[in-house]
């Protein structure tokens, strides 16, 4: 296929089927190693990779369906296979724009997701992930976040899991003249000291494994704040009333030896993988909340945006007809322009043999080709106007027809497979020579976009 065509096949494992430690189990290294490794597998054009702290998702672009289901296959195999969702090349498309939207998150309409969907797309430009197809399908996703966010009321509440954990944590104790210490000082960390000085918190402590980045959250925070770094916490945990852990260090930055002070603490780790240790959990003296316990917080939340999210839909429907139409429209282009471009082959070969039987100068050399021009434009006009019809209809029989007519060799070196791929459905069955492909456990029909 060209570029510009091609099927996207994504997969995904979030918080609406899995566990944080599923979630942490499918993750990479990072998002540009990810796509680092599915760019470099056979057959994978373009990559992109959203990794944030409740999903873990990937989509590819390949000539065929076979290809990329096989391919995706692979990214989520250390974990159960309950969990993981393969989507197909229209059920990709929706689901990054609900993403963006905000409705695909834990807390329902939240903001931050925006922004890692920016940063994810960045981060798979510089691994040379992103081509036409999903440049077009990312771009559009960030397009449909920001008209959701200026155009509906989806984000009106608790709108990022900071504040929701602030909220969680006020409904557990009294957080007036309390002191919170907040672990980490990326955006969710911000977002939750901030939250926690809004609901009565009058000190606050930031830990960070680099002191500056701590001393610049304490400085957007307006109550008494103090900056320390990882190696100060066991001795700034013990007078924490709340402890909220939001890092990306592989490993537990708490141990349940760090809590055990004898103190009260509430606990919430945002972290994935968790911040806090398991074993923390044990202690009489400390209760521990982490992404999976946030489900009862969020859905006083979910529930307030059941209207707007109604309205966020049906934007997404209409943006999502204008992508595939996009996608047609592209198709269809890349289609007439290989016909003009055998037109054109032929017009000049005979226009070449006519002038060599035929004494002309220069300006009736220009008449003749220019008579020529005008009729392959006017002989490839109709042509033109039905092949963007059956594209508008999906009508690719038609369009792989007028191929075939045009260039007789169209496709010769294709796999089998994308002579019968249409918007990445599958055929009812697998042509000879491309049922090896297939990955030994995958069911034809699990190819599709209705599974």
């Amino acid at each position: 296929m060209n570029a510009g065509t091609g099927v996207i096949t994504g997969v995904r494992v979030s918080h609406s089927t899995a566990s944080v430690d599923d979630i942490a189990a499918a993750s990479g290294e990072s998002q540009r190693a990810v796509v680092a490794t599915l760019r470099a597998r056979d057959g994978v054009r373009e990559a992109y990779c959203l990794q944030t702290c409740n999903r873990a998702e990937a989509y590819v672009v390949t000539d065929d369906p076979v290809t990329g289901r096989a391919v995706v296959t692979d990214y989520a195999n250390d974990v159960p296979d309950d969990v993981v969702e393969y989507m197909g090349h229209e059920e990709s498309l929706r689901h990054l724009l609900r993403v963006a939207a905000g409705l695909d998150s834990l807390v329902l309409g939240e903001d931050q997701i925006l922004g890692q969907v920016r940063t994810a797309y960045e981060d798979s430009r510089a691994e040379d992930g992103i081509g036409q197809m999903l440049d077009d399908a990312v771009l559009k996703a960030i397009h449909v976040g920001e008209r959701v966010r200026t155009e509906t009321d989806i984000n009106e509440g608790v709108v990022s899991l900071g504040s929701a954990a602030a909220e969680l944590v006020a409904t557990k104790r009294d957080l007036d003249g309390a002191t919170a210490l907040v672990v980490g000082a990326g955006e969710m960390a911000t977002l939750a000291a901030r939250a926690l000085a809004d609901r009565g918190v009058t000190d606050l402590v930031v830990a960070n494994r680099t002191l500056p980045h701590a001393e610049h959250l304490a400085e957007q925070v307006d109550i008494d704040t103090e900056a320390v770094t990882l190696a100060a916490l066991t001795t700034v945990v013990d007078r924490a009333d709340v402890v909220v852990t939001a890092t990306g260090s592989d490993d537990p930055v708490l141990t349940a030896a760090d809590l055990d002070d004898g103190n009260d603490h509430v606990v919430v780790d945002l972290a994935q993988p968790r911040d806090v240790a398991t074993e923390a959990r044990d202690l009489d003296h400390v209760t521990v909340y982490d992404l999976d316990t946030l489900e009862d917080v969020t859905e006083e939340t979910r529930e307030q945006r059941r209207e707007a999210a109604e309205a966020v839909e049906a934007l997404i429907d209409e943006e999502f007809d204008l992508l595939l139409d996009q996608y047609k429209r592209k198709r269809a282009d890349e289609v007439i322009a290989a016909m003009y471009e055998s037109a054109d082959r032929m017009k000049q070969r005979e226009v070449e043999t006519a002038l060599s039987k035929l004494d002309l100068d220069e300006e009736e050399r220009e008449v003749l080709e220019s008579m020529a021009d005008s009729l392959v434009g006017q002989l490839l006009s109709a042509p033109t106007k039905s092949l963007r019809e059956a594209a508008a209809e999906d009508d690719w029989t038609t369009i792989n027809t007028a191929l075939q007519l045009f260039d007789p060799d169209f496709g010769a070196d294709a796999p089998p497979i994308a002579k019968f791929a249409k918007m990445g459905e599958m055929p009812d069955e697998i042509p000879e020579g491309v049922a090896e492909e297939l990955p030994s456990d995958a069911p034809v029909g699990a190819l599709s976009d209705d599974d």
